[in-house]
């Protein structure tokens, strides 16, 4: 459009040219020639629009916002349109105690007070885009810098609003869940009502207090060490009773030995091994009539 209106001024001043006497009213002619065409190739350049992917454009004609929204692409348009275009890609706002990691430099972290009064610092991670049927109505109603009017302040009151109905270290461990899913509903209606869908709310890091952090060490400390307790008596009762087992069957072996066994059959057994070691190959003396009718064999071994 700029060019347009340069050409509608050296149409101007072509016209006060013509107007004016010899020799400056000679080139009057020729300024107004190009002073319409470079009015026709403002007015041509003015009316093709070029959205680009992932975006999509929003018109405003003398300070009117128009419902339609232009969707990537190439677009034939009003030249005296103004067009502003909004990414409709997600989009991530962080708020983290770590320096460079969040849209604002510096402890960006969140802050909240727990039902039990310890301060919790929150690292959060928020994406979210555009809907692009609300391009307009965010455009006049809320205005391009959507973030800081809309994503951060929404997000951080939600956290504070929810993190209050919960314990420190609940917010830590057992209702970390729960705590983020009564967020994520929060931010996602409130969101929704300002022409934005939240794709996914990530809980970073919740930090608690040091003395709470020492607290929950030596529970976990104390839970081990009983843990550990509980293994060396379960392997000791195990132990106990294999050894309860093995008394028991040498016993029960002890009786069978004493109640079982005959003098004939202690007499066969002893006769089977005094044959297996005379039948040996190894050099040994054999003397009859040794204690108890029994011959007594010696090795040279």
């Amino acid at each position: 459009m700029f060019i347009a209106i340069l050409g509608v001024i050296m149409l101007i001043v072509g016209i006060v040219l013509k107007r004016s006497p010899e020799p400056a009213g000679r080139f009057a002619g020729t300024i107004n020639k190009v002073a319409v065409l470079v009015i026709l190739i403002g007015v041509l350049l003015s009316a093709v629009k070029v959205i680009e992917p992932g975006k999509v454009g929003v018109q405003t004609l003398f300070g009117k916002v128009q419902d339609n929204v232009l969707e990537s692409g190439l677009h034939i348009i009003n030249p005296l349109v103004d067009v502003t275009t909004f990414s409709i890609q997600t989009e991530n706002y962080t708020m983290s105690a770590k320096t460079g990691e969040g849209q604002i430099q510096g402890d960006d972290a969140i802050r909240v007070l727990s039902s039990d009064g310890l301060e919790v610092t929150i690292d959060l991670s928020v994406l979210y885009k555009v809907i692009p049927l609300k391009a307009p109505y965010i455009y006049q109603n809320i205005g391009v810098n959507y973030e800081d009017k809309i994503v951060r302040p929404i997000t951080r009151t939600a956290i504070r609003d929810n993190a209050v109905n919960y314990v420190a270290v609940d917010l830590y461990s057992t209702k970390r869940e729960e705590f983020q899913f009564k967020i994520n509903k929060s931010i996602t209606d409130n969101f929704a009502k300002n022409g934005l869908a939240v794709q996914q709310i990530l809980v970073r890091n919740i930090t608690l207090p040091a003395t709470v952090r020492a607290s929950i060490e030596s529970k976990i400390q104390a839970e081990q060490e009983a843990q550990k307790m509980q293994f060396v008596l379960q392997k000791e009762r195990q132990e106990a009773d294999r050894k309860r087992v093995e008394a028991q069957g040498i016993a029960d072996y002890q009786k069978i030995l004493s109640t079982g066994l005959s003098d004939k059959q202690l007499m066969y057994e002893s006769i089977k091994a005094q044959k297996e070691i005379a039948l040996s190959p190894n050099a040994k003396v054999i003397i009859i009539g040794g204690k108890g009718g029994n011959p007594i064999m010696l090795s040279d071994k």
